[in-house]
């Protein structure tokens, strides 16, 4: 989308009647994103390309090149686009701020990715290795599996991707030539009457639009929209997992693994604005009104469940199992992009931003070397930020995706500028009418002022279309899925020079049209209230609580600002003042909120509360978990029903834990006294032995002195019949006596069921310890929600 042009003569001709204002031609200067995306340049980039050395993915185009043995591979069969995606991001990056040392080393890199490539243009390193025992997912022959996980033409997407950007960043086509190699064997193998097979996960598509734009060759639009078409029933593997279940025309909900189908809804934007495709616009637009009206996080993170890390039931949006994935985030922008794109309407990028300061900001630590894959809106603490995942796909995405950001903060369509977002840069934009050259100068979000001012030596007419959030007029996001409560909207200020501007409204932009000159002045004041959101009755996760956001920022309560740690006790008053305080000093510079509210403790042998009353502090939520793992919430009771009361310290919660698993992040679930509404509940935290099956394993309580014990409960996490988890086949408890382990005396039987607590009564024991030993089931594992002893 961003081409730098002159380079190479691409032919298109129909494309988006609105164009992004390419990345390069904006530079920014705020103290939001400016930072944030140096990080990304200094740190996370850095580190992931470290990461891509430390954990094989480079080995694996090295083992593919016959320079190294092929007798072992990575993880996973799209680990190569790690790689991709890195480079793509990099290669953005140099585009901002010249590095002579990275790109040397991105050539050095793309030196490995071309010996790899075999002569025919394929290029997939878990099978040109040609390992002893191949990858599970690959198939004996190529293509074989692409409908369910072999993940070639995943990979090509990236690959295309990441040379378009290279490309445009360098000029160099050094692995642009390695990507049209690869996209020509593309156009010789799929087509009707060839390989009829569609993409298993969604991304080529998009890749081959970059590829058209860029080359002019029409074979890789023709190819991307087959991609699309072909999709649909009558195929194994067509399933709505994979939106393949219809025709994509034929599709006007959101369904299945929430990444795939963002880019597919990407895709199907692309193909329609450079072939002028109807049926396909028609879909979109549907679908989109699904996930806005239905499906949407308020962070505007998408894909409620991680059961196929998929979007929900409409109003299904859970808070503590809330999977809203970062790469969804990331995609739900490219998406909302386009839409505007096609439509100009303000709506989308109501949408985009929302999704950009929230759900897709939070995926990455303030220190960029910390990452989140499921983003979710509340947390007893079993949730923290990993230095890796074994699926990196967060991780590569988020660096690619920073520093293409200032590309969203403009558009333009013949002598019409638009101004989407509102962040301090300045920027040179070639109109029809002339070049145009102006900087915005705003402390956004955490001020309403936006003052842009024109710096063009003549005068040129154009029409400046402002957006106006639809945050301003009573609408947290587009739709009724949730709405502001109480208050009255506060108009937004625009003036020119210091007077009063006449304009009109346009789509969601105040459209202000004249001959623009040096010196011009044209000030934005948005009214940075602190407003509640409240959630349609249909979302029950979210009965009884209300969210606080200012501006485009929706807030969390956070362990460490508040008493006790704890915020899951916490209720506040809807009708409560709210201060506002930006701290310089905290979290790297936050403006933070502060109320007074309640919250409730148990006491030990009593159902009697303890209630007090305190102050409460709640920071932007991208920012959350950027100190340790703690609690979380970002829907605030303000009916004590819908608190959770502190436990009082019973003799599990003051156990140390060990288990036969070595991760300790689940050992929390085990005493952290949240009861799960069934063994299947995901919003509850638990303990599980996945993949293991058929095995003996146990779990451990050491006590912090020696007790009298008698009783055990356990609460068996069983996610059938999709999952891998069942109750285990039996189990039974031990004590520790001296150094040995002892087998209690049971005087109750062990019952073993889903649903509920499993109580086992047993003769008075006087002990340090306890364990529980339990055999798993042939063909699953098993896992524990709760472990309550007495």
């Amino acid at each position: 989308m961003f081409l730098l042009a002159g380079r190479l003569p691409a032919q298109t001709k129909a494309d988006y009647p609105i164009q992004p204002v390419a990345f390069t031609q904006v530079k920014l200067n705020d103290i939001f994103w400016e930072p944030k995306i140096r990080v990304n340049a200094e740190v996370s980039i850095p580190y992931t390309l470290a990461q891509c050395k430390k954990t094989g993915r480079i080995d694996n185009f090295l083992k593919a090149a016959g320079k190294l043995p092929g007798d072992n591979y990575t993880e996973f069969t799209f680990d190569d686009t790690d790689l991709y995606k890195v480079i793509e991001g990099a290669s953005y990056s140099l585009q901002v701020k010249p590095d002579p040392k990275l790109a040397l080393y991105l050539d050095s890199l793309i030196a490995i990715i071309g010996a790899a490539q075999e002569k025919d243009g394929y290029l997939y390193t878990f099978r040109t290795m040609k390992p002893a025992k191949p990858h599970d997912w690959i198939g004996s022959k190529r293509w074989e599996k692409e409908e369910d996980l072999s993940h070639e033409l995943y990979n090509s997407g990236h690959l295309f991707e990441s040379a378009v950007a290279h490309y445009q960043a360098t000029g160099k086509k050094t692995l642009l030539n390695i990507a049209i190699k690869n996209a020509d064997l593309l156009v010789k193998t799929f087509g009707y009457g060839r390989e009829e097979k569609f993409p298993g996960h969604q991304i080529v598509e998009t890749g081959l639009t970059k590829m058209y734009r860029v080359t002019g060759k029409k074979e890789y639009l023709d190819l991307a929209k087959f991609f699309l078409d072909v999709r649909g029933p009558g195929r194994a593997n067509s399933q709505q997992y994979n939106q393949a279940d219809k025709k994509v025309v034929d599709q006007h909900e959101a369904v299945g693994h929430a990444v795939r189908a963002a880019y597919m809804y990407t895709a199907m934007a692309d193909v329609a604005a450079l072939t002028g495709n109807e049926e396909y616009l028609h879909a979109i637009d549907d679908i989109w009104h699904d996930v806005v009206y239905r499906k949407l996080y308020i962070t505007g993170g998408i894909g409620a469940t991680g059961a196929g890390e998929a979007f929900g039931d409409a109003y299904d949006l859970p808070n503590m199992s809330a999977y809203a994935e970062t790469c969804a985030a990331i995609a739900n922008v490219y998406w909302n992009n386009r839409m505007f794109l096609l439509h100009g309407d303000s709506k989308y990028i109501d949408v985009l931003e929302r999704t950009l300061y929230n759900g897709l900001l939070s995926g990455v630590s303030l220190s960029g070397d910390r990452f989140f894959y499921p983003n979710p809106l509340a947390s007893l603490g079993q949730h923290q930020r990993s230095a890796w995942f074994g699926c990196a796909c967060c991780i590569s995405n988020m660096t690619r995706f920073l520093p293409s950001m200032p590309g969203y903060i403009y558009a333009q369509k013949e002598n019409h500028l638009y101004v989407n977002l509102f962040v301090g840069d300045t920027a040179e934009v070639q109109l029809p009418a002339g070049k145009v050259k102006l900087v915005q100068q705003t402390n956004y979000p955490w001020e309403g002022s936006d003052v842009i001012t024109m710096l063009s030596q003549t005068k040129a007419p154009f029409a400046l279309h402002v957006r106006v959030p639809g945050w301003t007029n009573n609408e947290p996001v587009p739709g009724d899925l949730y709405a502001f409560d109480g208050g009255v909207a506060k108009p937004v200020k625009i003036s020119l020079n210091g007077q009063s501007v006449n304009y009109k409204m346009e789509k969601g932009y105040a459209v202000i049209e004249r001959a623009w000159k040096k010196g011009d002045k044209l000030e934005v004041l948005f009214p940075m209230e602190v407003q509640r959101i409240v959630a349609q009755e249909k979302v029950k996760a979210d009965l009884n609580r209300f969210a606080l956001s200012r501006g485009p920022v929706i807030y969390c309560l956070e362990g460490p600002d508040n008493k006790d740690s704890a915020v899951q006790n916490i209720v506040v008053d809807k009708s409560t003042a709210v201060q506002v305080a930006y701290k310089p000093e905290l979290l790297k510079g936050v403006t933070v909120l502060e109320m007074q509210g309640s919250s409730t403790k148990r006491q030990l042998n009593s159902d009697e509360l303890l209630k007090v009353s305190q102050s409460v502090v709640a920071i932007p939520y991208y920012a959350w978990a950027n100190r340790g793992p703690g609690e979380m919430e970002v829907w605030i009771p303000y009916n004590e029903a819908a608190a959770r009361p502190k436990p009082a310290p019973t003799v599990a919660s003051r156990s140390k834990v060990t288990a036969s698993v070595n991760n300790p992040r689940m050992f929390r679930a085990l005493n952290d006294q949240y009861t799960p509404q069934d063994s299947r509940d995901a919003s509850a935290s638990y303990l599980h032995w996945w993949p293991k099956k058929a095995t003996t394993e146990w779990v451990q309580y050491d006590f912090d002195s020696s007790h009298t014990i008698s009783s055990s409960q356990v609460y068996w996490f069983d996610d059938g019949p999709w999952g891998g988890c069942r109750v285990p086949v039996s189990y039974t408890i031990y004590y520790k006596s001296g150094d040995a382990w002892l087998p209690v005396e049971n005087t109750s039987p062990y019952t073993i069921s889903k649903d509920g607590y499993n109580s086992v009564q047993f003769k008075p024991v006087a002990t340090t310890a306890l364990k529980l030993e339990l055999k798993l089931p042939d063909d699953n594992a098993a896992g524990i929600h709760e472990w309550i002893v007495k």
